[in-house]
């Protein structure tokens, strides 16, 4: 298949600060992907660079093929909405609709209108009157109804209800089942759009700690609870993520278990239970942590 987003060794500092640290992932033509992560991990400056919006101080991105930057012919095919979106002063709802199709060639009016009327967006109130959650609304339409063949989205979502989003959720997957494309998720709510997403990426402190499959991802942590010296016992074995104690009971996280090893740690009265999608990248992007509580 064709590689849509490439980046190679991607870096990008602000004086001593390095917001992106060499990056280096493809994503091919189709499926929606995720860019999780905690706030100010990089998340928004990776897709930044990636849309040629800012330039990288090291490494290169490519999108179809060919460099973002100042490249009118890639980046067109190409829809990135943020969450502090920003619009002319003097531009209501219904102006940013109206100039919509002059920046993306596959854009759906009928779309545009059922998502304005799923989101209740007020279309003749100027933007800088609205509130985040109806300025979301805006970006969220926009980028789901651009139908453009590279969508990124950047936490556009973000100021809306959890009501709303779920929303979202749906109707961007429910558009994506009759129009597939490319299209990169940026989140920290992890567990309300894992269903989504086919692979994932997460990003911590600028770099790239996971690129996998979110179907590998999923299940392939394990919290075994039981007497300190069984768990402890048994975890010495494998790679630990996360590692608690109140007294004479233990709870640890470990990867890459196999059925073997959950069948190994019953038999050793050992109490398992799968780590969520989201559990998993906090102690990943985290780190070990062992915690002693006295009882």
């Amino acid at each position: 298949m064709t590689a849509i987003v490439e980046a190679a060794g991607l870096t990008k500092r602000f004086g001593k600060v390095t917001a992106v640290d060499d990056v280096s992932f493809s994503l091919e033509e189709g499926g929606i992907h995720g860019l999780l992560g905690r706030n100010g991990a990089g998340k928004t400056t990776l897709m930044q660079l990636l849309t040629g919006q800012d330039f990288a101080s090291a490494g290169r991105a490519r999108i179809f093929g060919e460099n973002p930057v100042e490249n009118a012919g890639a980046v067109g095919r190409t829809c990135f909405i943020k969450e502090s979106q920003v619009y002319p002063d003097d531009f209501k709802g219904r102006h940013v609709l109206a100039v919509a199709p002059r920046f993306f060639p596959h854009w759906e009016a009928d779309l545009a209108a059922r998502l304005v009327d799923a989101f209740q967006v007020p279309l003749d109130r100027r933007i800088k009157k609205l509130s985040r959650g109806q300025r979301s609304a805006i970006g969220v339409v926009v980028g789901i109804a651009s139908r453009a063949e590279l969508t990124l989205l950047d936490e556009p979502y973000a100021g809306l209800d959890a009501v709303a989003r779920r929303r979202f959720y749906d109707l961007l997957l429910e558009d994506y089942a009759e129009h597939p494309r490319t299209i990169l998720l940026s989140t920290h709510l992890i567990d309300e759009a894992a269903a989504l997403l086919q692979r994932v990426l997460v990003i911590d402190k600028g770099r790239l700690v996971i690129d996998a499959d979110a179907e590998d991802l999923r299940g392939s942590a394990t919290t075994l609870v039981g007497r300190a010296a069984d768990v402890d016992a048994f975890a010495a074995r494998h790679e630990v993520l996360e590692r608690t104690a109140i007294g004479a009971i233990a709870s640890v996280t470990l990867a890459g278990l196999s059925a073997e090893d959950k069948r190994a740690a019953a038999s050793a009265g050992l109490e398992a239970t799968a780590v969520s999608l989201q559990e998993l990248i906090v102690r990943r992007t985290g780190g070990a942590v062992t915690e002693e509580v006295s009882a």
